[in-house]
């Protein structure tokens, strides 16, 4: 069995800096990788490493009701019914607004005319790309488009196909913000997790809950301190916290301006990070078991 070792990079909320640590790290790693874009609901990864597109395909999931104008007749029941008031009687017809409907069916169980019948609902796309730094798996959801968890799920599975078919040896996810569905879905069975966070009170209360997060699910992590010459208190707080939880804090990035010019012209910001990254890589074995077998569930 191949030996793949997946990584995950999460944080207990938006902004802390985790896309441009998972390229950063991607351009200084010296093996092989896959890259996986698991932030489904506000994708960026693809900003800085500049994908090209090899395949595209649509991600379906749920259900969606139609009426048949010809057969209904405008009886109500159906509105009635509908919890979500997602059918409207209009003109005599009933119509459904998709981004609405759940696909729960009560407004089949309902009609007299057997009008209604059900077509899967195209939540968004998925992508296979290349890119300079490696093969790439990524996807975006539609405006409204729901089950991110099931859609991050499937995208682990695509990029770990991708990385054993490649024979490449290190799996680096962009994680979603927060402790949600998808955040469970893409920290699940992973090999490690980089926990990324800011001096600041609140990006504390949001790593202690991420950090419980890999904790219930077994996956070893590590701390990086992003932005730390923000705030000198802020920092020694969280290096205390740290401490007093015997979390290994991995890496202390400054405020560097550079870095959001790199991101402005979508260039992966590794040289402004300096040898603090590449200190940061050589960390990461602390982490990874010396012989990961790939698991291909999730």
């Amino acid at each position: 069995m191949s030996v793949l070792r997946e990584i995950v990079v999460l944080s207990g909320k938006g902004g802390a800096g985790k896309t441009c640590i998972t390229a950063s790290l991607g351009a200084v790693l010296p093996e092989a990788k896959v890259f996986c874009d698991a932030d489904v609901d506000a994708p960026n990864l693809e900003l800085l490493l500049a994908p090209e597109i090899l395949e595209e395909e649509p991600f379906e999931s749920g259900l969606r009701a139609e009426i048949d104008p010809g057969a209904c007749t405008g009886c109500g029941r159906c509105e009635a019914a509908c919890r979500f008031r997602a059918v409207v009687v209009r003109d005599g017809r009933a119509r459904v607004d998709a981004f609405a409907c759940e696909g729960c069916g009560v407004c089949a169980l309902v009609c007299p005319e057997r009008a209604v019948s059900f077509v899967s609902v195209v939540q968004g796309r998925l992508f296979r790309s290349r890119t300079v730094l490696g093969r790439f798996e990524h996807a975006r959801l539609r405006p409204g488009g729901a089950n991110s968890g099931k859609l991050v799920q499937l995208l682990r599975r695509r990029a770990r196909e991708t990385a054993l078919r490649e024979g490449v040896s290190v799996l680096l996810v962009d994680g979603p913000p927060g402790i949600a569905c998808p955040a469970i879905s893409s920290l699940a069975g992973a090999n490690a997790a980089l926990l990324v966070t800011e001096p600041t009170d609140s990006a504390r209360a949001d790593l202690l809950r991420i950090a419980e997060l890999a904790g219930r699910f077994r996956v070893p992590f590590g701390i990086v301190l992003n932005k730390a010459d923000l705030s000198r208190e802020g920092a020694r707080r969280t290096e205390e916290l740290c401490a007093e939880r015997r979390w290994p804090l991995l890496a202390r990035f400054p405020f560097v301006e550079e870095i959001p010019r790199c991101i402005a012209r979508r260039e992966v910001p590794a040289k402004p990070l300096g040898e603090e990254l590449h200190h940061l890589a050589e960390r990461l074995s602390l982490l990874l078991p010396k012989a990961a077998e790939c698991r291909m569930g999730v």
